[in-house]
């Protein structure tokens, strides 16, 4: 009728590493939540910022080109770069220097020189 030590020893191995766990949980709770390294994240958010950016430049140059008319150079704005980070990769804010520097790498990456018109010239930082 009494447990026996080899049944105490399983219930013991089965049931300490989940009490274990269950008590580091509430130990470090919502330690998860947060970033270990708060400037690594903020790296890595500014990262990702610049390259929506540029995603959104190629995507902005390939549509303008592609509803350019024969012989008619493609209308790049940097207000469609903004528009397009906003709305499609979530950026709340984009900043009109940082649009425009990535539409004047975009420029020069895929070779718009030719065929397209930009009003990204204009615009300086800060």
């Amino acid at each position: 009728m009494g447990i026996t030590v080899k049944e105490f020893a399983g219930g013991v191995f089965l049931i300490g590493p989940g009490l274990a766990l269950i008590v580091a949980g509430i130990v470090w709770k919502g330690r998860a939540v947060r970033p270990f390294a708060a400037r690594r994240a903020g790296r890595m958010a500014h990262a990702a910022y610049l390259r929506d950016l540029e995603r959104a430049t190629e995507q902005v140059i390939v549509a303008a080109r592609l509803a350019a008319g024969e012989g008619e150079p493609a209308i790049v704005t940097v207000a469609a770069v903004e528009r397009l980070a906003r709305e499609r990769y979530g950026h709340e804010h984009v900043e009109r220097h940082h649009a425009a520097a990535a539409l004047r790498r975009g420029f020069r990456r895929y070779g718009c020189a030719a065929d397209c018109v930009t009003d990204a010239r204009g615009v300086s930082g800060r």
